[in-house]
């Protein structure tokens, strides 16, 4: 039994328009979605979608979650990121210093990413979204590792990281202290291979807990990982 990464989603206010911002920022088109809501293509060998869905939630922070977006060149790297800044991105400060190589946005609902500066060699290859970068513990590495089948590409000083075996982008842990749940955030929506609930009853058993939350009408299952994050189990499609 095991699932599949369908997805990392973002909640959105606007689902829309934060998919026009992302459609831009990466050179990609929406794509249809078969569990409603609007998504678009990772455009890299990790085969997951971007997903953006309707939610209520106010920011309340930073997010855990972030992607790193990688650059082949200084003038890509600046190409990147005055796309961003004409699309609606702003710059923030997450106290990175005035001599940071990389460049730190928010997109238009605030959602943190990084353009990260040429000649990074871990992400090499990984395509232009070369990580989701987590703050997380390694127990929660750990988890995912197992749960998504990724084998561990870093494991050092209680910092993990995992890949998809076919390649593509990385998910990142760095390690304690967590930051505080931000409320509005990204999460994972994992597309079972076989029967939903095995699949929920194993990821229990790897350390998942189940949210008692309000019915969703479409039979999503909805699980926290040893961190406390959310994340969806979908209906087998």
């Amino acid at each position: 039994m095991s699932s599949r990464l369908f997805a990392i989603s973002f909640d959105a206010h606007q689902p829309e328009r934060l998919a026009h911002f992302w459609s831009g920022v990466l050179g990609v088109e929406t794509t249809d979605d078969s569990y409603g809501g609007v998504a678009l293509p990772s455009g890299n060998d990790a085969d997951y979608r971007l997903g953006f869905r309707p939610s209520p939630t106010q920011k309340t922070g930073q997010n855990r979650l972030h992607f790193d977006l990688t650059s082949s060149s200084l003038e890509d790297q600046r190409e990147i990121v005055a796309r961003a800044l004409d699309l609606g991105a702003q710059h923030v400060d997450v106290g990175q210093g005035p001599d940071a190589s990389h460049v730190v946005l928010a997109d238009p609902e605030g959602n943190e990413f990084c353009v990260i500066e040429p000649g990074n060699n871990f992400l090499a290859g990984c395509g232009l979204i070369g990580a989701l970068a987590c703050d997380g513990s390694q127990a929660v590495g750990y988890f995912w590792s197992k749960a998504l089948g990724w084998p561990l590409v870093w494991d050092q000083d209680e910092e993990t990281a995992i890949q998809s075996p076919n390649g593509g982008t990385k998910i990142t842990w760095g390690g304690p202290p967590l930051m505080p749940d931000p409320g509005k955030d990204l999460h994972f929506d994992l597309a079972p291979d076989d029967d939903q609930q095995a699949e929920v009853d194993r990821l229990l058993s790897l350390g998942a807990k189940r949210l008692d939350s309000p019915d969703s009408g479409d039979g999503t299952v909805v699980l926290t990982d040893p961190d406390g994050n959310k994340f969806r189990v979908l209906t087998r499609r």
